[in-house]
């Protein structure tokens, strides 16, 4: 082809194959089951996966754009290779995590990314922290992390102000690794639609849209990574609410579903045999329970026996349904579908004692395990899948962990207890496991 052919080809726009896209520039989606990051533009060196396969040569490149593509970029580890580096680092407790993220910049945009994490998850690595939501003496709300495997409470970030001092909010988790916070009630704004929330892998707070209605003392629950809420409060004329709404992830967008045969305000939900169990309080104060069907879209009054004998806290776990026996969580009952009843399933023979720091607030799933959290922050693992349930010849099926780290906390709820019963005490509000 002669030059001025090819000068020709050029004016008339004829598109010209683009180079291969550096890794330096390049924010690549590698986690595509985390819809709700799909535009975050997280920076993942080595990755083939890109969000702009196609690079226009002619277009406008801004200094620093042409700095990092000219400058060589120094490997994640001296004398490997990227690929054996990443290899090395995945493999880094989740505990050390925060320190990586400060020895240079390429750590800290590996660490922010999904890419990280993914390989983490897809390896068997990925490690699971507890994270308890508590309101202090003062009213404020604060929350910390357990690290179960180095039995250490680790440093968060700050709650974001609007909920520092909220009531009746909802706490649930999606995607394992994305803590979110919604709705509840402001002391001085009232009722809220506001939605935010943290990712384990990034340490940060974001915020994600506003539910549909304002909303506080509702009931909350998530499935198949779907966030629901139904029922609660408004300040207005119409105080108890019927509506409920769903939150999907991978459109990003809340959504109406079908209203509740009745307006109430929960204080007990749980998830069980693909249904949404509530219990709760109707508006003449009557004590009702309705379960949810996603598959209908559709809400059924249930008088069985499973919700009269059903008590708080409560978990499904391994197609089977968990309570509570006594107050301080050292013994735990069983559902017993067949019979329509709630048998005792297991005792540590050990009494705490009845009370409010010691009262059991939580219990959540942990590597298999259910963990019982108590306001003072101590934690009971039970291990509910071996056949023997005798405590007493086989003492690791209940042990507590968790009591050192917060020893403080113990010792500050003992002398409130004694200066005065009738105070405000620190609770815990919600409770949720968070993998990274």
């Amino acid at each position: 082809m002669e030059p001025s052919q090819t000068s020709s080809n050029a004016e008339r726009g004829v598109r010209i194959q683009a180079p291969l896209v550096g890794s330096v520039s390049c924010y690549c989606r590698v986690d595509a089951g985390l819809k709700t990051v799909v535009g975050a533009r997280k920076f993942v060196p080595g990755s083939k996966l890109c969000i702009q396969p196609d690079i226009n040569p002619h277009a406008h490149k801004s200094k620093n754009s042409r700095r990092e593509r000219t400058r060589i970029q120094p490997p994640l580890i001296p004398g490997l290779p990227d690929d054996l580096a990443i290899a090395c680092l995945i493999r880094v407790p989740r505990f050390e995590h925060r320190k990586l993220r400060l020895v240079c910049k390429r750590w800290y945009r590996l660490l922010a990314g999904n890419f990280f994490y993914s390989l983490r998850k897809n390896l068997g690595m990925a490690e699971e922290w507890i994270y308890v939501i508590k309101r202090d003496r003062d009213g404020r709300i604060s929350w910390h992390a357990f690290d179960p495997i180095y039995q250490l409470w680790q440093p968060l970030p700050p709650v974001p102000v609007e909920y520092s001092a909220a009531l009746g909010f909802g706490c649930a988790v999606l995607s394992g690794c994305h803590l979110y916070l919604f709705g509840g009630k402001d002391p001085l704004r009232g009722s809220m639609r506001r939605v935010i929330f943290y990712s384990a892998r990034t340490n940060k707070w974001h915020r994600a849209p506003d539910m549909l209605r304002k909303r506080h003392f509702f009931g909350s629950c998530v499935i198949n990574n779907c966030l629901y809420v139904a029922g609660g409060e408004c300040e207005g004329i119409q105080r108890t609410l019927r509506s409920a709404e769903v939150y999907d992830p991978n459109k990003n967008r809340w959504s109406f579903i079908a209203d509740m045969s009745t307006a109430m305000v929960p204080f007990i939900g749980v998830v069980y045999n693909g249904k949404w169990f509530l219990k709760g309080l109707g508006s003449h104060r009557q004590v009702m329970s309705e379960a949810y069907i996603p598959e209908t879209n559709s809400w059924t009054p249930i008088h069985d026996g499973m919700v009269s004998g059903w008590r708080n806290p409560s978990i499904s776990l391994n197609g089977k349904l968990y309570a509570l026996d006594c107050k301080d969580g050292c013994k735990l009952r069983v559902y017993d579908e067949a019979s329509d009843s709630w048998n005792k399933f297991m005792d540590s023979k050990l009494h705490l004692g009845s009370s409010q720091a010691l009262e059991a607030a939580a219990i959540v799933p942990l590597n298999g395990k259910l963990c019982i959290i108590r306001n003072n922050m101590s934690i009971s693992m039970v291990n509910v899948s071996s056949t023997d349930k005798n405590v007493e010849s086989n003492p690791h099926l209940w042990e507590t962990i968790g009591s050192k780290g917060h020893f403080r906390t113990l010792v500050t709820n003992i002398l409130s207890s004694i200066a005065g019963r009738g105070g405000l005490k620190s609770h815990i509000v919600h409770c949720q496991v968070l993998q990274a």
